[in-house]
């Protein structure tokens, strides 16, 4: 195998790169080595065009393999990977944000990248990796593209910033930060946060902004010795023609209809004179040019959307670069559901649900680099029919799956403990009229649900959408409530999330090359504004959790037990524990450190808890309790106190005057309170009745016959002396 090697440091990590004939069919290729994490990236461009498409055909697919990690997974009849899981999906989005706006996308050969996880250490994320190799792949390829870029994930223990932490280190870390750039600007960030001020978040980026170089540099170096020379793709040219007809019959036309105000009217109008521009191209200069009169439609509408808003701070709707649209909010909007909230924004609208479930509705995830339960999760859905399209449904998409994420991420930092609140939490936001922002619409009609079923956060989590206008790093505009237009023909893409303390989820990416610091700075300073005017809103349909959960929610109950006392409560092969839930038809869900949830109706969970505490409870000299007896010696009787546990009440125990025979003043299945008065080195229970209650010499009848008396052998369980200490029997 011939390989070439490259090592450097990131973050004072050691990280090695290496150039092998692994993939010597692909147009480029490259394997990064984060410890013992390994991933390897290939690039393809197709010889030809695709044809009928009016788009840049990029496809970037992160794939994972479970012997990466050792492990043989899949469904119990097909051992192998299926369809991506969600950890692969969330990354392929991440690296594709990263590299797409660094292509020519008027190319229409498609471009194929994808990163392989070879090996994981479960300790080195592979994400970050990946998009190393991703870059490197690219930049050495024959493939056009300006970059390389550089990309890594910031954390922060106790205050101190860190570089591409372990998995060890983000447990600890109140944020985790993924960053990607080139030449001093970024142009890609993912992020989670505990709640962190704006300003501590601009500085995380400025200090990944100064490795991300040491990286470009890194790159570029070996681009340059080992890189391949480029192959553009001829493109069509464009005929004068094109547009000296779009000047002559359609600015005038498409700059009015770009600025009607409702979406509706707009669109339709938009549409009108699209296909009157495709009729006129056809007609005058050719039916082999539609795809090239697409782009440059396209590129007309950028040009005014960025020329009135930059000149005269014009937007499509009207309104303030600052301002937001018509906000409404509301809850309780669905009868049967345990919560339920509807947030607009304009004409984006979005119907939220809370479900509430029990410790037996936790979704199990494993898969190579994440194995965990989950107790929250936020689901998100956008038919076709939200923008007023026709289309597929059915399986969730990329962006579904990463705008659920996102939400979900945003959400995680205000969820109660496990203790406080011991629910599974399932939320499903369904977005019903589309216009921009749908993700952040989502994150706050999630939040008026679990408010509405009760659900107590610890804040009120709101998001906006933000975008950019942009010339220069010195001419640009910055837009809160992004709608369609300035979404599509804008420079930027950028989500907050957070709370009146601080971030909690952050998402960007751009169209252009990347941008500032400075305009990064300046955009979560009017995002916060932005979130505090659309709390105020919220708080007016809702303003704290209700105090009592739906009526159709279940009941939880907590019990805390000794960890020794699992086992009977389980019972033999399950035996005790399925009695319980057969029997009160509520859930029992036991932990490892002792801790037991009880899921089901009011009456069926407190009934489980009583029958939990029955056969768990320990017992405590001095106690007093009712029992049963269930069966007798010459000397003494046993008594039943509990779900097989009994203890022994010596003879001279039953009575305050001399007792000849114990059948004088008990018999098997006689109910008796019993004491507790001692509790010997083995855990066996000493009980008095005398000690309790005063026992009367029973008046038996004629012929009757007192019950057989135990073999002599059962005697021997409590000491030969005939007196000792009872203990806890199990049958």
């Amino acid at each position: 195998m011939d390989t070439k090697k490259f090592t450097t440091e990131i973050g004072g990590k050691e990280v090695t790169v290496e150039f092998p004939d692994l993939a010597e069919q692909a147009h480029g290729s490259a394997m990064v080595r984060f410890g013992d994490t390994v991933i390897l990236s290939t690039a393809v461009m197709s010889h030809g065009k695709r044809e009928g498409i009016d788009y840049f055909p990029l496809s970037v697919d992160y794939e994972e393999r479970f012997y990466a990690v050792g492990k043989i997974l899949g469904s119990r009849f097909v051992r192998r990977e299926g369809r991506p899981s969600e950890e692969a999906v969330l990354i392929s989005r991440l690296i594709d944000r990263g590299l797409r706006p660094l292509f020519n996308h008027k190319i229409r050969n498609e471009v194929h990248v994808v990163a392989l996880a070879l090996s994981f250490d479960q300790e080195n994320e592979p994400d970050i990796p990946a998009a190393l190799a991703a870059s490197l792949a690219l930049g050495t390829s024959s493939v056009p593209w300006d970059g390389p870029i550089g990309t890594v994930r910031v954390g922060r223990i106790d205050g101190k910033l860190i570089i591409n932490p372990t998995h060890t280190e983000l447990e600890k870390s109140d944020f985790d930060m993924i960053v990607s750039g080139k030449g001093g600007k970024i142009n890609m960030v993912e992020a989670g946060a505990k709640e962190i001020p704006e300003e501590e978040m601009v500085q995380a980026l400025e200090f990944a902004e100064k490795e991300i170089s040491k990286i470009e540099e890194f790159q570029k170096k070996i681009i340059a010795e080992i890189g391949k020379e480029k192959i553009i793709p001829k493109l069509q040219e464009e005929p004068a023609k094109i547009s000296q007809i779009f000047e002559a019959t359609f600015r005038a036309r498409l700059e009015e209809a770009l600025y009607i105000k409702e979406k509706k009217v707009r669109n339709s109008s938009l549409s009108q004179i699209k296909e009157e521009w495709s009729e006129a191209i056809k007609a005058e200069v050719g039916e082999g040019y539609k795809s090239l009169s697409d782009g440059f439609y396209e590129e007309r509408i950028d040009e005014i959307v960025h020329k009135n808003i930059l000149e005269s701070e014009k937007r499509p709707d009207g309104r303030g670069l600052k301002e937001l649209r018509k906000l409404w909010a509301g809850v309780s909007i669905l009868p049967r559901t345990h919560g339920s909230g509807v947030f607009y924004r304009g004409e984006t609208h979005v119907l939220s649900a809370a479900t509430l479930g029990g410790p037996g509705d936790t979704q199990l995830i494993e898969g190579m680099s994440i194995s965990t339960k989950k107790r929250f999760f936020h689901h998100y859905n956008f038919p076709p029919f939200a923008p007023g399209e026709t289309g597929r449904m059915g399986n969730p998409g990329r962006r579904e799956i990463g705008h659920g994420a996102l939400a979900e991420r945003a959400l995680l930092p205000v969820l109660p403990d496990i203790l406080e609140f011991p629910y599974v939490i399932r939320l499903v936001s369904e977005v019903l009229s589309s216009n921009g922002s749908t993700s952040m619409a989502s994150t706050c009609a999630s939040v008026l649900s679990m408010m509405d079923a009760g659900v107590p956060l610890k804040r009120q989590v709101a998001g906006i959408a933000m975008g950019l206008i942009m010339k220069d790093e010195k001419n640009f505009k910055v837009l809160t409530d992004i709608q369609g237009p300035e979404d599509h023909y804008g420079d930027m893409d950028f989500k907050s999330a957070g709370t009146s303390v601080g971030v909690t989820a952050i998402q960007m990416d751009v169209k252009v090359s990347g941008v500032t610091i400075e305009i990064l700075a300046e955009t979560l300073r009017d995002a916060r504004e932005a979130r505090i005017k659309i709390m105020e809103v919220m708080s007016k349909a809702i303003s704290e959790p209700r105090k009592e959960l739906s009526q159709y929610a279940p009941r939880i109950l907590t019990i805390k037990i000794n960890p020794e006392k699992i086992r009977d409560l389980i019972g033999p092969g399950g035996k005790m524990i399925n009695a319980i839930i057969d029997e009160t038809g509520a859930t029992v869900d036991v932990e490892q450190d002792g801790t037991v949830f009880i899921t089901g109706t009011s009456e069926g969970a407190q009934k489980a808890l009583e029958r939990v505490k029955e056969v768990t409870h320990e017992f405590e000299v001095g106690e007093t309790i009712q029992g049963t007896i269930s069966r007798i010696f010459d000397f003494g009787a046993m008594v039943e106190i509990g779900p097989k546990q009994e203890g022994l009440v010596h003879i001279s125990e039953l009575a305050p005057f001399r007792v000849g025979k114990v059948t004088d003043v008990v018999d098997v299945g006689d109910k008796v309170p019993v004491k507790v008065v001692g509790i010997d080195e083995l855990g066996r229970l000493n009980l008095s009745i005398k000690a309790v209650t005063e026992l009367k010499v029973k008046e038996r009848p004629e012929g009757w016959t007192p019950p057989e008396e135990a073999p002599r052998q059962d005697r021997g369980g409590h000491g030969g002396r005939g007196g000792g200490g009872g203990r806890n029997f199990r049958r």
